[in-house]
């Protein structure tokens, strides 16, 4: 059997090498000369191996090495460890995924592909987050269910602009920069549903149309690293953090999501709430159970919960309404005859999640939801710190942290040795930025992402 798998695994390396010969040839033609391979570590950040176009076809084949010790590295480089991942021993390959290989509009000579991680022996690397999102794809996949979702991106640049929130005046101020960042987004192929000036001043959120889970996640990897250099292109300096000043609103990282099947939204035309079906709502439910434990998740910095504050839309409460932008989860029923656009968006998260964590652990979540057969509680209208129904969500990421290690369903859907990379990264960083102020936390995290 194992002599089998190894032939197998030889034959898609042979295929990997042949179709990436052909995407160099294609490349070097179009002037690349360089290719950035990415993947999103625990702390949320992107790193990066870069190689030559004309080593494409090996790397596709065989990978390019890296320390899994990377997935125990914190938001300031320095490193932690876990029961399973630590020191400095061992090797991991990454594959990229020539199916999303891009050539970066605003980085001339450069493409870019995420990666899939793989141990020496071809085995897939079971701590790789990329591929724990797929897996939770599939597993959606097997119950007849098919997701799609997008993740907002909010960064501020600094200079700030001088206008009013939403105002036209930024747009006017800022125009020559925010249409090369849609002009750099759709010459990769990305589609841009909108984009606007926010509510802190410099601040700019863009939202892109919605793709299967895996590709959700990349899609945020590409938007905001385009959005880096557009930005550098022009002078600014854009900040990705959760928080740029402790005293203002923060970034949000809010990930939309609809079920389908059959080609049908289930979010539309069901007897639930507001015209959900019995699966959307369940899985809804299942999210907004497992919010606490997920906010390990998609608030995973001290820095997060700066932001992560009742009245500024950050949804603080563990609660569910139709277009409340307080709630933590906030159902989007659409304009009639507009089937695609009901969904639902999770608002509690910020741009240190990592995307493939978020896509994965939402779904498991969701599934879970399904399988217990919940249902939603009452919606909330109105800024539910007036209400004195819905809970608080975690303050602190030590209380997110105690409520994640409680979760047996992410747990199982992690498995082991990512769970408790995540559990020893979370609790470093509460001891990197223990006893520092919010002004100080928030300089030393506003850059890193």
């Amino acid at each position: 059997m194992e002599q089998g798998n190894d032939a197998g695994r030889l034959e898609q390396a042979q295929r990997r090498k042949q179709e990436a010969g052909l995407a160099a040839a294609r490349l070097t033609a179009e002037g690349v000369t360089a290719i950035a391979l990415t993947w999103v570590d625990v702390a949320g950040l992107t790193r990066v191996k870069v190689v030559p176009t004309s080593r494409l076809a090996q790397v596709a084949a065989h990978g390019v090495g890296m320390s899994p010790v990377f997935d125990v590295y914190l938001v300031d480089d320095s490193v932690t460890t876990s029961p399973h991942i630590g020191g400095p021993d061992g090797d991991l390959r990454l594959i990229p995924d020539l199916d999303r290989l891009t050539v970066l509009a605003a980085q001339p000579g450069w493409a870019w592909a995420p990666v899939d991680r793989f141990e020496q022996s071809g085995q897939p690397y079971d701590a790789c987050q990329r591929q724990f999102a797929r897996r939770m794809t599939e597993r959606a996949a097997e119950r007849g269910i098919e997701l799609r979702m997008g993740f907002e991106t909010e960064w501020v640049v600094d200079p700030p602009l001088a206008g009013a929130a939403y105002g036209m005046a930024r747009i006017v101020e800022r125009s020559a920069y925010v249409g090369d960042v849609i002009g750099a987004l759709e010459a990769q192929g990305v589609e841009v549903l909108q984009i606007h000036p926010e509510y802190t001043a410099g601040q700019f959120e863009v939202s892109v149309a919605p793709a299967d889970p895996v590709g959700a996640a990349d899609l945020a990897v590409l938007v905001r690293e385009t959005i880096r250099a557009v930005s550098l292109r022009h002078g600014l300096t854009p900040w990705f953090g959760p928080v740029v000043d402790p005293e203002g609103v923060g970034n949000g990282g809010h990930v939309h999501l609809s079920l389908w099947q059959d080609g049908r939204n289930l979010c539309r035309g069901g007897e639930g709430p507001f015209g959900m079906s019995a699966t959307s709502e369940g899985f809804l439910a299942g999210i907004l159970d497992a919010l606490p434990a997920l906010l390990a998740i998609g608030g995973p910095t001290p820095a997060s919960y700066l932001r992560l504050t009742p009245s500024r839309w950050a949804g603080a409460f563990q609660c569910w309404g139709l277009e409340n932008r307080e709630a933590a989860l906030r159902f989007v029923a659409g304009p009639p005859g507009a089937q695609d656009a009901a969904n639902a968006e999770v608002k509690s998260f910020d741009p240190a999640a990592n995307p493939y964590l978020v896509v994965g652990a939402l779904i498991a979540a969701g599934l879970a939801g399904l399988d217990a057969g919940l249902r939603l509680p009452e919606p909330v209208t109105g800024d539910p710190v007036h209400s004195d129904g819905p809970r608080r969500l975690p303050s602190s990421l030590p209380e997110a942290v105690g409520r994640f290690t409680e979760s047996a369903v992410l747990r199982e859907a992690l498995g082991d040795r990512l769970f408790e990379a995540i559990v020893a990264v979370r609790q470093a960083e509460t001891k990197l930025f223990d006893g520092r102020t919010p002004q100080e936390i928030a300089e030393a995290t506003r850059g890193r992402y």
